[in-house]
């Protein structure tokens, strides 16, 4: 047999109800600074790449910064390709910085982690990421 709910659950049901998670605050929107780069020749077709910026979300943002730096250099010097080596990225508050290096060629070189230039230029122009 069917028995009515009592008052007090009724009321209690309400009150978790009424305790939903409120919808979370729209993320700001991407903006971020670009501070320049910094180019250091290392060894014949070894380059590093110094980036700063503030605003960036994450550790992509400062790497994809470095590589439209060395696509254009890559450009720059009449080659047409680059293999990342390594990117590391450092955070203090909104200031980010990275250190990158490639490995620019004529031809594409082996690896997984090759970008061609003129295409990452392209892409970087884009999305509004500027180059050298």
């Amino acid at each position: 047999m069917f028995a009515p709910p009592r008052p007090g659950i009724v009321a209690g049901l309400a009150a978790l109800a009424a305790c939903t998670p409120a919808e979370p605050p729209e993320p700001a929107p991407f903006a971020p600074v670009y501070r320049g780069v910094e180019t250091r020749l290392l060894d014949g077709d070894l380059v590093a790449f110094a980036v700063a910026m503030d605003g960036a979300r994450g550790n992509e943002d400062v790497a994809a910064y470095a590589r439209c730096a060395a696509a254009q250099y890559t450009l720059i010097r009449g080659f047409g390709f680059a293999r990342h080596v390594r990117t590391n990225v450092a955070r203090s508050g909104n200031h980010w910085q990275g250190d990158a290096v490639y490995v620019i060629s004529a031809a594409l070189p082996p690896g997984l982690r090759t970008i061609d230039a003129e295409v990452t230029v392209a892409d970087c122009v884009a999305q509004g990421i500027p180059t050298v």
